[in-house]
């Protein structure tokens, strides 16, 4: 990714008089992502069909800063402030109601012991799911991220119940070991010791190991908090809202086979209060075609409890790529939910990163 770098080397007097030591290197680097895209929609059990200009077919838009400061010793500081945009009306936020700086707000230390980050940031979930599909972060058409992460009107349920990223937390990263790192997060619930709900809290881990060919990938959550405006999970019962726990893992993977990349996963969610437990298995393949790549992926939902039921989702496509910063994209896809009337899409797209 091509970034905006500016580069300043601090010394006595700067920053309206305050010391700073000599050899101390700051830089920041502006960045970011716009994806447009034409769309005819619907979704299983959809009562109809849309067709729409939007914003993030493959990947959400995004913009924002990351900056380091070279303390010395092999110590930096890091920050990142980065907003997701809908692109298509020029609004901040990935839909209403979304907070300003959803995608980072956070700042943090690294070096050999690793690195950690105060703030908001990516869930443990979100690094295992983009990196074993072939659809990336696609919340239109990965059929993993759609099951993980989308509700729709006939299925009701995303089995990763609390965001993509989570506020108010820390992260700790390892070192990485020849291809090998884990992630610890915790996000404190912030809830009144009165309220009975002072423990509330999100905990989860995340394992990376990419080497060669070939990519390995988990994550286990334990949600009891929102995102992304904190709040506590809940399940309704008898009209009232009751606090609820909700579990949720992953193992995956990817292998390159040259001529191909595989993808394959299987994961879980059960809640404690909510009678409700699914399980979710995926493929996909990604397979290079002249100056781009033909993808495609299914994503399979079972299940049980008080709603019972399965989804089947697929998408095929090609993406185009006219540079390194540029490319193409069509993609149509078909959903399937039991009981309820299939729903096929369609949609032709443009990714610019800068």
């Amino acid at each position: 990714m091509n970034s905006l770098r500016l580069s300043v080397i601090a010394s006595a007097g700067v920053l309206a008089g305050v010391a700073a030591p000599v050899h101390a290197q700051s830089s920041v680097a502006i960045s970011g992502l716009v994806d447009v895209y034409v769309a005819s929609t619907r979704m299983a059990g959809a009562p109809g069909r849309v067709t729409e200009l939007g914003s993030g077919g493959l990947t959400t838009s995004w913009i924002g800063f990351r900056g380091t400061e070279d303390l010395g010793g092999g110590l930096k500081a890091t920050y990142a402030l980065t907003s997701f945009i809908r692109a298509d009306s020029g609004v901040y936020g990935r839909f209403n109601g979304d907070t300003s700086f959803s995608r980072d707000a956070n700042v943090g230390l690294t070096g050999g012991f690793g690195s950690v980050r105060l703030g908001r940031g990516t869930a443990p979930n979100f690094l295992p799911t983009i990196f074993a599909n072939p659809f990336g972060d696609s919340f239109a058409y990965s059929p993993l991220v759609l099951h993980g992460n989308v509700n729709t009107a006939a299925w009701g349920y995303r089995t990763t119940p609390s965001d993509t990223g989570w506020g108010n937390q820390i992260a700790y990263t390892t070192p990485n070991y020849n291809g090998l790192a884990a992630t610890l997060q915790y996000q404190f619930g912030e809830q009144s010791s009165d309220t009975g709900n002072k423990g509330k809290h999100n905990v989860g881990m995340n394992v990376l190991y990419i080497s060669g060919p070939w990519t390995a990938v988990a994550f286990y959550e334990r949600d009891q908090v929102n995102n992304p405006v904190t709040g506590l999970l809940t399940t309704t019962i008898n009209n009232v809202a009751v606090p609820e726990t909700k579990k949720d893992w992953m193992v995956g993977g990817s292998y390159n086979a040259n001529f191909a990349r595989f993808f394959l996963t299987y994961g879980g969610a059960k809640t404690e209060v909510a009678n409700y437990d699914a399980k979710t298995t995926s493929a996909g393949v990604s397979v290079p075609i002249g100056l781009g790549s033909l993808i495609g992926a299914v994503a399979r939902t079972k299940v049980e409890g008080t709603f019972e039921g399965t989804r089947t989702t697929g998408s095929i496509g090609y993406d185009y790529f006219l540079s390194k910063r540029t490319d193409l994209y069509a993609i149509a896809m078909r959903d399937r939910v039991t009981d309820r009337n299939s729903g096929n899409s369609v949609g032709v797209g443009m990714r610019h990163r800068f």
